[in-house]
């Protein structure tokens, strides 16, 4: 069965070269702690919606979900209390939301029949699991790597309690989707299609709180196009129809975009107009281009 592992943003950058930068600037290594903490606490909601949503059944998933949600909370809590003791702010952090721009990409048909939806949550659940587990892996070794302050030992030994914990929560979807999957070959190919939807889902969700640079728009729609792709022919033209205004326009990333500019500014201007605008502007260059196919003889 096909294993599905997440993949760097833009292919380029991976978690150990992005975390290594995060590190280094205080301000934007606590606001991650803070993405962290807001994903983690949010997973206990979306988990318990799911729970309401099988209404009971099958028995034993609703205990894993319920087990699920109860690591999920505590993970949240340690991450609260780190970032209290730190004096950071706890309440949303700024940008453009991984789990919002998750959601706003799901087919809201996924749940046409109960089987059919415990696939497509298993398969989401576990992407994101893995992603996860990317990196809290790589926030451990950069910390490593770091000057070994009273804080940074803080926030890796946090992360330490946290990382085995989500590493389980893998193999456990992972088990549940063999288990599906070895039904028949229908439940194989059925949890194979899922698996390359929710990837690419995940994927898009995921440049797009990474990427601002200009250009970024036009990139969500490639994202937007791979992720239809994964579907019915049938189901293409609703799907980006209903998900292409919101994906061209982008307020969200807007927002972020003025925002940002508005920190790097007040911290430093000369920084600004030296390396964020070039690097603004650079986002051009790394809109992707399909190779041209060549013409037939």
């Amino acid at each position: 069965m096909t294993v599905a592992y997440p993949r760097k943003l833009r292919n380029a950058m991976g978690a150990r070269e992005i975390l290594a930068n995060v590190v280094r600037d205080r301000e934007i290594h606590l606001i991650t702690l803070n993405r962290y903490r807001f994903s983690e606490q949010r997973s206990c909601k979306d988990l318990t919606d799911l729970i309401e949503r099988l209404d009971g059944e099958p028995a034993e998933l609703v205990r894993d979900l319920s087990r699920h949600i109860s690591d999920e909370a505590r993970h949240a809590m340690w991450l609260t209390d780190l970032l209290v003791d730190l004096g950071q702010n706890v309440g949303t952090p700024p940008g453009v939301s991984y789990i919002d721009e998750f959601e706003r990409l799901l087919d809201k048909e996924q749940y046409r029949n109960l089987e059919d939806g415990i696939i497509a949550a298993l398969v989401a659940i576990n992407v994101t699991e893995k992603r996860g587990c990317e990196y809290f892996s790589a926030h451990i070794h950069a910390l490593k790597q770091a000057p070994q302050t009273a804080e940074n030992v803080k926030i890796r030994e946090t992360i330490e309690k946290i990382f085995p914990e989500e590493a389980g929560h893998v193999r456990w979807g992972n088990r549940w989707l063999a288990q599906i999957a070895d039904k028949s070959p229908e439940h194989r190919q059925k949890v194979e299609q899922a698996k390359r939807k929710y990837v690419a889902i995940e994927q898009a969700a995921f440049e797009s709180g990474m990427d601002i640079m200009l250009g970024a728009e036009l990139r969500r729609v490639t994202r937007l196009v791979d992720i239809a792709n994964t579907m019915p022919m049938w189901e293409r033209p609703q799907y980006l129809m209903e998900r292409l205004p919101a994906t061209l326009l982008a307020p969200d990333l807007q927002m972020t975009r003025v925002d940002v500019a508005q920190r790097a500014w007040n911290r430093d201007p000369q920084a600004f107009m030296e390396k964020l605008v070039p690097m603004f502007l650079n986002g051009l260059n790394t809109i992707e281009k399909k190779p041209a196919t060549k013409p037939k003889a």
